[in-house]
């Protein structure tokens, strides 16, 4: 079942719902994110990098594995932190999130645990799997219960590590941060009354469109076509972000209506409070209204990797550094730019 907006055919039918901003000028040669992580000391991946490390990221977890260092870290807390901040402030409520969850549950959100494509990591000898995100173990926070009307929508918004096998994954196109095995994620979530899913499909890209633009990046929001859709998504909105480096749009985050495929799976039902109230002044089980099914849905308010690409990216200077986002500043103690160290 998809929306009845949604372009049929494959990911290239998918259509341009909005273009913010414009690719910056550059009077010098770009760098992409690996170049300007290896001169900036940010970042380690490979053994080979002479970047003097103890142990690199490849010996001790194997390919598509590193290290962040010195600035990379306060980055990636400052963009967790104020993303954490930004989505509070529409009555969000924050969580973290178990990051082993049963493969019943993963099964129940959409994904395939166990299937030979899977993108799921699964514990041997249990029945228990890694995060790919924070979807669902917040899918799985009201499991087999019914919720009361007034308390929907419930809003939360998550941080977890997401771990991805990404089978298949190779080639220049997903070198270095853009497809990892292991990463930081905030994930929105919302649990809804039926007929109020498409509104906050909306208000979900919304916040996106906002964070981004927050960020001076440019970018383009896509309705995407339905072979692209997963199992859950009744309508799913991307957003590609420009990466000079890469020289191409990159794909930072989506929100997917998923209406009710989760919560049927996951027996998460909510009585309608206006047949709810008895009419006769004695209230019995009767009285009340048989429950529904809630819709979910989900949408990436910061991958941290790819907002990383980005940020190096779009905003390196002639001189090798690169600036902070003035949004960011505050959260990482002040520090408006990245420069080489000194020797």
């Amino acid at each position: 079942m998809t929306h009845p907006d949604v372009p049929i055919g494959g990911e290239d039918c998918s259509t341009i719902r909005k273009m913010v901003g414009s690719s910056p000028k550059f009077s010098f040669p770009v760098k992409d994110h690996l170049q300007l992580g290896k001169e900036l000391d940010l970042f380690d991946f490979d053994a080979a990098a002479e970047m003097h490390l103890t142990y690199a990221a490849s010996q001790v977890s194997g390919s598509k594995f590193y290290y962040l260092k010195n600035e990379a870290v306060l980055l990636e807390m400052a963009l967790v932190n104020w993303t954490l901040s930004e989505v509070m402030k529409r009555g969000f409520t924050p969580l973290t999130t178990p990051e082993l969850v049963r493969s019943s549950v993963v099964e129940k959100c959409g994904f395939q645990p166990r299937a030979n494509n899977t993108q799921i990591y699964s514990i041997a000898d249990s029945d228990q799997c890694l995060i790919g995100t924070a979807e669902i173990p917040v899918g799985g926070l009201h499991m087999d219960s019914i919720l009361s009307d007034s308390l929907l929508p419930l809003k939360y918004v998550a941080f977890s590590h997401c771990f991805r096998t990404e089978a298949g994954a190779a080639g220049t196109a997903t070198r270095g941060l853009y497809r990892v095995h292991q990463f930081s994620k905030v994930e929105m979530f919302i649990f809804c009354r039926p007929e109020e899913s498409e509104h906050y499909h909306q208000e979900l890209i919304t916040i996106e469109e906002d964070l981004f633009s927050s960020l001076g990046l440019h970018f383009k929001t896509l309705d995407m076509a339905s072979e692209d859709l997963g199992a859950p998504a009744y309508q799913k909105f991307d957003v590609e972000a420009w990466m000079p480096g890469l020289e191409r749009f990159g794909e930072i985050s989506s929100a997917s209506n998923c209406t009710d495929y989760q919560s049927r799976r996951l027996g998460i039902r909510y009585r309608p409070a206006s047949e709810a109230q008895a009419t006769s002044a004695k209230k019995s089980k009767g009285n009340l209204a048989p429950p529904q099914f809630v819709h979910t849905l989900n949408a990436t308010a910061c991958a941290v990797p790819r907002m990383i690409i980005c940020l190096l990216e779009n905003y390196q200077q002639e001189d090798g550094s690169v600036l902070i986002p003035e949004p960011l500043r505050p959260f990482m103690g002040g520090l408006s730019v990245i420069a080489r160290k000194s020797l």
